[in-house]
């Protein structure tokens, strides 16, 4: 799967009943809730990256993924935007690209 298809199934189900779909239910709790739920996912992934458990990071880095694409659709946050930010960004090192934002 692409991730440009998964941003594609997060808006055809973002207005769906949220008694029927995940996302449509974690959207209709706001942006606030959006965030909590990926923070969470992220600190699941950092501990089975602690742990280093593989199949048990890849779930975790799964549910990072779109729960961060979920939260990006709470806020109205276009995809293709933050690939183009990264675009911009891979003209010059990280460690530039870091200094010219401090």
């Amino acid at each position: 799967m692409k991730l440009e298809d998964l941003v594609k199934t997060i808006n055809s189900r973002a207005n769906a009943d949220p008694s029927e779909s995940w996302t449509a239910k974690l959207l209709a709790q706001g942006p606030e809730k959006c965030a909590e739920k990926f923070g969470e996912e992220a600190v699941e992934a950092i501990i089975e990256a602690v742990k280093g458990d593989e199949r048990a990071l890849i779930a975790e880095a799964a549910d990072v993924i779109f729960h961060y694409l979920v939260m990006l659709k709470s806020r109205n946050i276009n995809f293709d935007d933050v690939m183009k930010e990264l675009n911009r960004r891979s003209n010059k090192s990280g460690l530039e690209e870091k200094e010219d934002r401090l």
